[in-house]
């Protein structure tokens, strides 16, 4: 969502490197290219005001003209400053002294509130709650029966006594669902309410009855992100006609340029506690103003990356890995395909990558990465037999030929994959010896996510093959010729990244700089 903003904020850093001292001049300039980016961004004007301003006055104090990097220095007074505008810290959820704790869901119809009931219940479930979901949206059509298999899907529990599709009393649904939470012990119950299409008087009258019916804890105002400076607007109707403690964002995996999400805090003074980030039940969490706004300055979400993947990885897992890794073990094709689908696990491959510090100099590449690719490679290994996963040495020219037909693919993308299995083998056991990011005990079990480590270490090329001498043996030696010209063949016409889709000129970018996990590079064909 806020690729557009991201890429304009580098820029504008960009063009105050290497200056050893900021004159009055670069920081009337700069603050002028953000003031800028903002307003493309849609960022409501009196939260551009607000910003813009806290940024100057702070660029032109000491706290700047007395640091060594005047330019990193800026950077940290526009992050910080992004923090403050996002919330500052993140709010807990607040929860009743004697439960069932209510949480009302309100908001404009389409903003997606029944879906996003189905996650934060199945969210609060694994919080160790017990939640309950109320229909009480009782006007929109089939709203009862969404909400009550999305709640199926979510393994939460779904009071609806009345059918919906203008049949029933909202207020009285709400009331009964909370009679009925005391009786059966939940202790949260996620009230859905009808959706407005605007500030219509008779449906917040009837969002104000539920209110005052159930007297919830919280008041969740839903908000889709990809309507600008119209949520603003939008938030301030139902925070004067109904009133609401937090914010949560749906729909920030759109392309909108991400206003709400920088003006609704300003606007309404209301945090924004939860994003929706897809379209799958597990694409929920907690929003992070610091997190949220490193991600915008194109610094990773890598905290959030390691929560996704303590999620993914149990810790039996990650030791098993990480044993294979550092040598002590044999890393095998096989774990190469459970390795690769435990990543899936972790949800789009383009959305992890995209949490990396530094992508967005791949933006393009990232955003024609196909993840039907991790389907082709787990085919081609598919495609092997045990034997031969166990030990890729003995796939010879005639077994490639097999499992080359067996998986639909080519003899060169089996060599492609073989070549990249043996490089990321011998990368991730490098940074594994050395003890990775994180000590080589990262939660992917892969000696850790970027940030440290002897760079020297992590970019050691593997062995060269020792030449072997032709065979004396007519028909072993026309095979070794055939296996040779199949090689020679895939290393003129593969070209880095084309298995992964993630193709891209090694003279432009430093591999080094991108700091993706030990051997991920390698092991997705970058």
């Amino acid at each position: 969502m806020f690729a557009s903003l991201s890429d304009r904020l580098s820029a504008t850093f960009k063009n105050l490197r290497g200056k050893g001292r900021l004159s009055e001049a670069d920081v009337d300039k700069t603050v002028s290219e953000i003031r800028r980016a903002l307003l493309d961004a849609d960022v409501a004007v009196p939260a551009v005001r607000a910003f813009t301003g806290a940024v100057r006055e702070r660029a032109m104090s000491s706290e700047v003209s007395e640091a060594l990097n005047p330019a990193q220095q800026v950077l940290k007074i526009v992050n910080e400053q992004l923090i403050e505008i996002l919330g500052g810290e993140a709010r807990e959820l607040r929860f009743a002294k004697r439960p069932p704790t209510v949480i009302m869901l309100a908001g404009l119809q389409g903003a997606g509130k029944t879906t996003l009931a189905g996650k934060l219940g199945k969210w609060l479930r694994e919080q160790g709650h017990t939640p309950l979901l109320v229909a009480s949206d009782l006007q929109r059509p089939n709203a009862v029966t969404q909400l009550q298999v999305v709640g199926g899907q979510a393994g939460v529990p779904v009071w609806a006594p009345e059918p919906g599709n203008g049949v029933g009393d909202p207020v009285q649904v709400a009331r009964s669902g909370l009679e009925h939470a005391r009786e059966q012990y939940h202790d949260v119950v996620v009230v859905d309410t009808a959706g407005r299409l605007g500030v219509d008087a008779e449906m917040m009258q009837q969002a104000r009855d539920i209110r005052d019916a159930t007297q919830p804890d919280e008041i969740l105002f839903v908000v889709d992100a990809m309507i600008g400076q119209d949520a603003v607007t939008t938030a301030e109707a139902f925070r004067d006609g109904v009133g609401f403690s937090g914010v949560v964002l749906s729909k920030l995996d759109g392309d909108a340029r991400g206003g709400a999400a920088l003006s609704i805090r300003t606007v309404t003074g209301q945090p924004v506690l939860f994003a929706s980030t897809g379209e799958k039940l597990t694409d929920f969490e907690r929003f992070h103003p610091d997190r949220m706004a490193s991600r915008i300055l194109d610094m990773g979400d890598l905290l959030t990356l390691i929560e996704q993947a303590e999620k993914a990885f149990d810790e039996k897992q990650a030791a098993e890995m990480g044993r294979k890794l550092s040598g002590e073990d044999d890393f095998t094709l096989q774990d190469f395909m459970d390795y690769m689908r435990q990543l899936r696990q972790l949800g789009s491959m383009k959305k992890m990558l995209g949490m990396l510090p530094g992508m967005g100099q791949l933006r393009e590449q990232l955003e024609n990465f196909d993840e039907r690719e991790v389907d082709r490679v787990e085919a081609m290994i598919n495609s092997m037999t045990p034997a031969e996963r166990a030990n890729p040495k003995i796939i010879n020219g005639s077994r490639r030929s097999r499992i080359a037909r067996g998986s639909g693919s080519t003899v060169s993308d089996i060599n492609g994959l073989l070549d990249r299995f043996d490089q990321a083998k011998t990368m991730m056991r490098s940074m594994a010896r050395n003890g990775g990011a994180m000590g080589g005990k990262g939660p992917m079990g892969m000696g850790g996510l970027p940030g440290g480590g002897k760079k020297s270490k992590g970019r050691m090329a593997p062995p060269p093959r020792t030449k072997k001498g032709k065979s004396g043996n007519p028909a072993k030696r026309a095979q070794q010729e055939r296996e040779a010209a199949e090689r020679a063949a895939a290393a003129g016409t593969s070209q880095p990244g084309s298995a992964f889709g993630l193709q891209q000129d090694a003279d432009q970018v430093d591999p080094s700089s991108l700091q993706l996990p030990a051997g991920f590079d390698k092991m997705f064909g970058r």
